[in-house]
């Protein structure tokens, strides 16, 4: 039994290690996004369902919560970095809304340190 569950999560990690979101707004320039607080508000308001979603934008939302729950484990170094220079800006320049997407993303608080570690050093 013991050996199953070993072969079965292994078998579940090499399904997953192989497998990135779609890296087609991996050249973002997130800097320059959260530099103009409009801006970041906007995004802010996209991945909180509270304003309208550009292309960019909305394609990175729909990974959102597995990005969260995973700890971005199918996010390239590139994605990492964007969610990191996101979450940083968030958190200084909007910190209730930051909180807000933590509660909506995270409502038990199981992983966002997790997160929050994993795409520190991108």
């Amino acid at each position: 039994m013991k050996c199953i569950c070993i072969l079965s999560f292994l078998l579940a990690l090499v399904a997953v290690n192989g497998e990135t979101y779609t890296t087609e707004n991996d050249d973002f320039d997130i800097e320059a996004a959260v530099a103009d607080l409009d801006t970041l508000k906007s995004m802010v308001a996209c991945v909180l369902d509270t304003g309208v979603c550009n292309d960019v934008i909305g394609n990175f939302k729909k990974d959102v919560p597995e990005a969260v729950e995973t700890a971005c484990i199918k996010c390239t170094q590139a994605q990492k970095h964007i969610f990191h220079v996101f979450l940083l800006a968030l958190k200084n320049k909007l910190p209730k809304e930051y909180e807000a997407f933590n509660k909506k993303y995270d409502s038990e608080g199981k992983h966002f340190a997790a997160l929050e570690a994993a795409v520190a050093n991108s």
